[in-house]
């Protein structure tokens, strides 16, 4: 088992955290968000420690900072050049890393959500992907890219989480206006999402857009909605929302 650091704990950090410790890793935290560090110790036992002291006793670092602070809070800390080093930091580039973290040069980017704790969150990994397939395999399956700019686009991808995550709420909220049953209506709009993606096959390019055209069919309700969504322009929406977020984590 490997001693390992968070600098940074945060919504992030904290199911990490819970996931490794979970796996026997003996971990150590900092206390950039008290109320999170001391219920990490409180329920797993974690020791809190200002940064220096947690690079210090940790083999690999997980590093999950917002990234407009991280070059303040890391540039006066001092790394090892056997230590391991995992951002979680969008728009923190490979290149930033290596100077922020000399002489430690074993870095892997990635981009986790918080059900990781839970499994089956991809992780799409940039540099040493290896590590986090021994980390975080087989709950969360690592997906390897290519460069940092194929990183980025994941993170968009992310990104998108939320975009869809207020679509579902508008819905809950038509349907709890329509049956006067709010609580049943957020019920049945996140089961009905979470029952379709789960029983869908994955792996292969074109299953969402098969998945959508079987249902979407002339005549249907389905074809109505998605048809709808082009016409008052989701899709173009979504591309520039897409896009933007890219050029953004390139600055």
């Amino acid at each position: 088992m490997s001693r390992i650091g968070f600098i940074g704990t945060g919504h992030i950090a904290a199911p990490i955290a819970r996931l490794m410790a979970a796996k026997g890793h003996e971990i150590s935290v900092t206390e950039r968000n008290a109320e999170v560090s001391a219920a990490l110790k409180a329920e797993l036992g974690v020791t809190i420690a200002p940064p220096q002291a947690v690079i210090d006793a940790s083999d690999i670092v997980f590093l999950c900072l917002r990234p407009h602070i991280a070059a303040e809070v890391l540039a006066p800390l001092t790394f090892r050049a056997d230590q391991q080093v995992v951002s979680v930091m969008a728009a923190v580039s490979a290149e930033d890393l290596a100077k922020l973290c000399a002489p430690a040069s074993d870095f892997v980017q990635t981009i986790p959500l918080g059900f990781l704790q839970s499994g089956g969150c991809p992780m799409a990994a940039f540099g040493k992907d290896r590590l986090l397939a021994e980390l975080f395999e087989p709950e969360n399956p690592v997906v390897k890219v290519a460069d940092e700019a194929a990183l980025n686009a994941h993170f968009a991808i992310c990104a998108m989480v939320p975009g869809i995550l207020d679509l579902m709420a508008t819905g809950a909220e038509w349907l709890g206006d329509v049956t006067g049953d709010a609580d049943g209506a957020e019920f049945y709009t996140t089961q009905l999402m979470a029952g379709f993606l789960a029983a869908m096959e994955k792996g292969t390019a074109g299953r969402l857009a098969q998945e959508r055209d079987a249902l979407a069919t002339e005549g249907t309700l389905s074809l109505q909605m998605t048809g709808t969504l082009i016409e008052q322009g989701a899709h173009e929406a979504l591309r520039a929302a897409l896009g933007a977020i890219g050029k953004r984590l390139e600055n």
